[in-house]
This record gives C-alpha cells, structure tokens and sequence, in this order.
C-alpha cells in the first residue's frame, strides 16, 4: 500500500484527476481542466478549473454506479456558498461508457477507463476504511496494559488492542480506587470510555 494515489483520464478538451493526499484521509479530490480556447489547458494552481472534495459516502456510492448496480448518482457540494452539482450517470443501456459531471465540466470514459477508475476508487476506499477510520490517540495521554478480559475481548473480536486508561480516586483521607477503562471512541472534546465492571 503506498501512501497517495493520482489518476488522469484525458480526452480531447477535458481532463479528470483523482486524487488521494493520504491514506489517513477520509477523503479524496476531483480535479476537472478544460482546454482554453488557445489550445493550452486550465492550471489548477493558478485557481483555473474546479476541484471537489468527496467523503467515504459519497465514494461508496460513486462505487455502486461503477459495479452497475445503479444506473446514476448526483448530488451537490457547498463550498464557500458555491453549489456544485456532480454527477456519475451510464451513457445507455449497455453500461460501456460512463458521464461525469462536476458542475460545468463533463468527462466521459470509456469501458477501459471506466475499470481503472473502478478499481482504483475500490482499492482507495478499502485503504481509507483500514487507515481514516482508526481510533487516534491524542498526545499528553498516559496509555498503560489493561487487564487481562480487555485484552481478551479484543482477541475474541479479533480487533486491535484498545488504549486503555488507569486512575487512581481518593475517596478520602484512608481510602484509594483504582478505576480501569478502555478509551473506545474520541472526539476533540470528549473521549468515550467503557469502564470494568470490577472497577
């Protein structure tokens, strides 16, 4: 697995990138140029053609018109109060070549495009399920061993170990608890912790 994927489908007049910065990313580009007028293509860099971001939804369902198992996806993207409206629709009923609309831009591929386009997106969405979608553990965060039926519910459900936390709680002058949990979710705010039923 490598960490970045890029992919051009060029025709004549218009170009299609996907992009994908990072494996860690819950997200990918679409980049669309068009050929100008003096026969030189549009720069991105140079604010020229248009860029989407789509999440892991929206690739999933990408993906089913790609597999053929629908016949058209269409939805809009808001940024910055711009509505871009993109679509993914089979030209006919043979399913040999596929319309992209992303806002004024259309790109059409053909069967052999259309596969590397499908293949890719699936081997991209695979990565980011494995990698986006993982539990990040904020740093300054003590981290120690848990007790063991942690360790052992992680194996039955043949999931990756859990952080597990360990504090100590003066209930008064004479007595100490030691409370032991599994941090199973986090957001910037808050963390979710599932406490032992031992304490």
């Amino acid at each position: 697995m490598v960490e970045k994927h890029s992919q051009s489908f060029f025709g004549q007049s218009t170009g299609l990138t996907l992009l994908s910065s990072s494996k860690s990313d819950s997200f990918i580009f679409f980049k669309c140029i068009k050929k100008k007028p003096d026969g030189s293509w549009e720069k991105p860099s140079l604010g020229e053609g248009k860029t989407i971001k789509c999440n892991l939804d929206e690739i999933v369902m990408i993906l089913e018109v790609l597999q053929r198992n629908s016949d058209s996806w269409s939805s809009y993207h808001n940024f910055k109060d711009v509505k871009t409206q993109i679509s993914f629709k089979w030209e006919g009923g043979a399913k040999k070549k596929l319309l992209i609309y992303i806002g004024n831009y259309s790109k059409m591929l053909n069967f052999s495009q259309t596969e590397i386009f499908r293949l890719l997106l699936k081997h991209i969405l695979e990565e980011k399920i494995e990698f986006a979608t993982i539990l990040k553990i904020p740093s300054g965060k003590t981290v120690v061993s848990g007790p063991k039926s942690i360790e052992q519910r992680n194996q039955d459900n043949n999931a990756t170990v859990l952080p597990t936390v360990k504090e100590s709680i003066e209930n008064n002058e004479n007595e100490v608890s030691q409370i032991n949990g599994v941090i199973e979710g986090e957001t910037e705010k808050a963390l979710l912790i599932q406490f032992n039923k031992d304490k």
